[in-house]
């Protein structure tokens, strides 16, 4: 399992027009990781796009989870094609049930008025951070062997968080998160695969951010936690095989759900991409 590539997830298999098939991978979760379905799920809709245009925005509910040991089965509707935009509607499928849908827009490039409010903060480069490690992977034989099988799939990407936080014993701290994060492989400027790839990690240590502030464990057995919906905007083109600075906060939880809003700036500070999900925080 050592030539695991997530680009290799991201290829999708075309049964036919409009219909896409995309393997899964067994992260440890109590279910199918949600960046997977995302991240599949635009890379289907870019297989039927005219050429050139770009995604700028999804919004996309997860409905039942996803089996981790199955493929999952995307049906992309094409709901317009305009002069400068694209939109589509993607329905992932599990054993003849529909798991999640999509909404996408894609747009032609095109210069506009331009501007930055958003700022990077001042935090320590990846250069300077140690790698996070998964499920305590510096020990696996505290491991399950599903659980050691799971870490493999976790290689593909590089992240390193400025801020250590012990899954076990947590504390209390303030709902906001900063990681860098990067593909482990060559992406050569492709510019689907960088939003693809991006869509995919968008879900990592998202949500887990609304908990901080309650000094709960994300592995306590009493705590359900679970993506409702989710949302990406695409502001400038990036290079994912760089360090991308993940940069999430929660104003608010309640009603046994969870807010977070996140940022994704290049090593210059630029503002790439934005994202929001509200998730399920239910404690039984």
């Amino acid at each position: 399992m050592s030539d695991i590539k997530l680009v290799d997830l991201l290829t999708l298999e075309k049964i036919e027009d409009g219909l896409f098939r995309g393997q899964s991978w067994d992260l440890g979760f109590r279910a199918l990781f949600g960046g997977q379905v995302m991240g599949q799920a635009i890379a289907a809709a870019q297989l039927t796009l005219p050429e050139g245009r770009v995604a700028h925005s999804f919004h996309a509910y997860f409905l039942l989870p996803g089996d981790a040991k199955k493929p999952v089965v995307f049906d992309v509707q094409t709901v317009r094609d305009g002069r400068s935009f694209s939109t589509r509607r993607v329905k992932a499928i599990q054993n003849g049930r529909n798991i999640f849908y999509m909404t996408a827009s894609f747009q032609q490039p095109e210069v506009g008025l331009e501007h930055q409010f958003a700022v990077m903060p001042d935090v320590p480069m990846p250069e300077d951070l140690p790698r996070d490690t998964t499920f305590d992977d510096t020990d696996p034989e505290k491991l399950s062997t599903r659980m050691r099988e799971a870490i493999a799939y976790h290689k593909p990407l590089d992240m390193r968080s400025v801020q250590q936080i012990d899954p076990v014993n947590p504390g209390v701290h303030e709902p906001k998160r900063y990681i860098w994060m990067k593909a482990e492989e060559a992406l050569n400027g492709n510019v689907h695969l960088n939003q693809a790839m991006l869509s995919y990690a968008s879900d990592y240590h998202f949500l887990s951010t609304a908990i901080q502030p309650h000094g709960v464990s994300v592995r306590d057995k009493n705590l359900i936690m679970a993506t409702i919906d989710h949302a990406v905007w695409f502001h400038h083109p990036f290079d994912f095989d760089d360090w991308v600075l993940y940069c999430a906060e929660s104003p608010f939880s309640g009603g046994s759900r969870g807010l977070v809003r996140g940022q994704f700036f290049n090593r210059q500070g630029k503002l790439v991409a934005s994202s929001m999900q509200e998730g399920l925080m239910r404690k039984i």
